[in-house]
């Protein structure tokens, strides 16, 4: 497997792709694993370094694949680890979709909806933890980030950029010796 990038690529995103409950973010924590720990293709440095353009360039955070693909073996590396990602779960939830809106309202289904909504959340801060841990974030770090976090679980329709804005500020006040915590 190792001897074909664009083979190994699929071997680990396909199962991601399958399993990504909760969106994009809640693979992250496996995707840095097998990318850093598991075949090398990056080191946790760059794996940051990724993640963050994948976070500030426009579009979905699970571009990260594409940017790891590319760092594997190139545009076709790219392409094939974009695929790899997003091909299988979208045909997946066509197919869910179109048996899950005929059982609508039945006991079943809304048992299996509100167990896999706890599922996705874990997988999500699972991420969260992940990224927190490689990029040696600090008690600040964390500590916006829970702030955030009630905020926006306080205030939900609350813009997430002015809380985005407001964790900012506070960091760079910090940094700079304007406020202590």
């Amino acid at each position: 497997m190792r001897e074909n990038p664009l083979w190994t690529l699929v071997v680990v995103f396909v199962p991601f792709s399958l399993v990504s409950i909760g969106g994009g973010p809640s693979i992250f924590a496996g995707i840095q694993h097998q990318s850093v720990a598991v075949y090398r293709w990056v080191t946790a440095r760059e794996f940051v370094d990724l993640f963050a353009i994948a976070r500030a360039a426009p579009g979905p955070g699970s571009m990260l694949v594409t940017l790891l693909g590319w760092k594997v073996a190139g545009w076709s590396g790219a392409i094939v680890a974009t695929l790899a990602l997003f091909v299988p779960s979208s045909l997946l939830c066509y197919g869910v979709s179109k048996m899950w809106n005929h059982y609508r309202g039945r006991h079943w289904h809304t048992a299996l909806e509100n167990g896999l909504a706890p599922i996705g959340a874990g997988l999500i801060l699972a991420g969260v933890f992940a990224i927190f841990r490689v990029a040696g974030a600090g008690l600040l770090s964390w500590a916006i980030a829970g702030v955030s976090a009630l905020i926006l679980a306080w205030r939900p329709k609350l813009s997430p950029l002015l809380v985005l804005l407001g964790g900012a500020v506070t960091f760079a006040a910090v940094q700079a010796g304007l406020l202590r915590i």
